[in-house]
Order: C-alpha cells, then structure tokens, then sequence
C-alpha cells in the first residue's frame, strides 16, 4: 500500500491582519469591521472611508479568506 502524502501544517502564515492592512490604508478597522457585520456594500464603505471601492473589495475579500488576524513568523 503507498503512503499517502500529507503536507505539513505549520502554525503560521505570510499573511498580514486584517488590522494591519486597514491601518495601512487609513481606514478604522473597527468601523469597517462594523461595517461588514451590517452587510454594507463596498460602495458604501469606500463612500464613508474616501478611498477606492477596489481597496474595500481587497479588505473584504481578505477577510472572507483568512478572517480577522493572521498568525506572522518563521521556522
């Protein structure tokens, strides 16, 4: 019987937070955290924050991904 081949689980990844990454872009993250829970629109919440929808849809996708933080380190 061949072995089946299970790739490792390290506890860490790349990914920088949510909180980081609004922080970056000047946006609060607890009002776009708010804004998420109420289901507003990314053009609606670029509107409130005066940036770009396209940044609100790559936060907002982020978060669908990885959530709210993201574990940063190394080997």
């Amino acid at each position: 019987m061949k072995p089946t081949f299970k790739p490792s689980r390290a506890p860490w990844s790349t990914q920088p937070s949510l909180k980081e990454m609004t922080r970056e872009v000047g946006i609060d993250f607890d009002r776009f955290i708010d804004g998420l829970v109420a289901n507003r629109s990314d053009t609606e919440l670029a509107a409130e924050f005066n940036v770009d929808p396209q940044i609100i849809y790559r936060l907002r996708d982020h978060f669908e991904r990885y959530g709210i933080h993201s574990i940063m380190g190394q080997d």
